[in-house]
């Protein structure tokens, strides 16, 4: 035996739990090797590199022999090396933020004004944040005060942007007049 279809061989070194995973990881483009996607029919040989994208981790392994028939977790290092690098693997034991709604019992399904609120509720938390986005960061991000995403990022690595931060505290001095005229009205 020369080569193996390396969706049959994925699958027997036990990186997918059956053999129709590893052919749905291959047309998904999630199978590379030797650095060009592959197709479930690509034949893989001895000395090929593999790489398997599951989740936010990228596996690597080397074929060392080649093998037709899945294999017990013991048997799998004589077939396979794995190469996948530690920063990896330490994707896939970082925290996982999940969000969850409660909704009142008995108030139905959600309206489209419900849907719209909570879609832009998740919308805040994917860009790393677990809060919507501020009035601030709306203006800048469209209408003639449109920036170039980075000059207003707030969470820019480099350092945050000074029109940013003078269109933040402007926002929070408004905030605290509003605040104070409250307070004034109400003792």
């Amino acid at each position: 035996m020369d080569a193996v279809r390396v969706d049959k061989y994925l699958w027997s070194i036990r990186a997918y739990k059956t053999r129709s995973d590893a052919t749905m990881a291959c047309r998904g483009g999630k199978v590379r090797v030797n650095g060009a996607d592959a197709k479930p029919s690509k034949e893989v040989k001895v000395g090929d590199m593999i790489a398997v994208r599951k989740g936010p981790a990228t596996f690597t392994y080397k074929v060392t022999e080649l093998v037709q028939k899945r294999q017990g977790a013991r048997n799998v290092a004589a077939f396979a090396e794995n190469l996948t690098p530690q920063s990896e693997l330490a994707k896939l034991t970082r925290p996982v933020e999940t969000v969850s709604f409660r909704r009142d019992p008995g108030t139905g399904r959600p309206t489209k004004k419900d849907r719209r609120q909570l879609d832009a509720l998740v919308a805040g938390m994917d860009d790393g944040r677990a809060y919507p986005p501020s009035e601030t960061d709306r203006r800048f991000a469209s209408g003639p005060e449109r920036r170039d995403r980075a000059a207003y990022d707030p969470m820019d690595e480099d350092g945050m942007n000074e029109a940013w931060l003078e269109a933040l505290e402007d926002e929070l001095a408004e905030l605290d007049e509003n605040l104070e005229s409250y307070l004034d009205d109400e003792y």
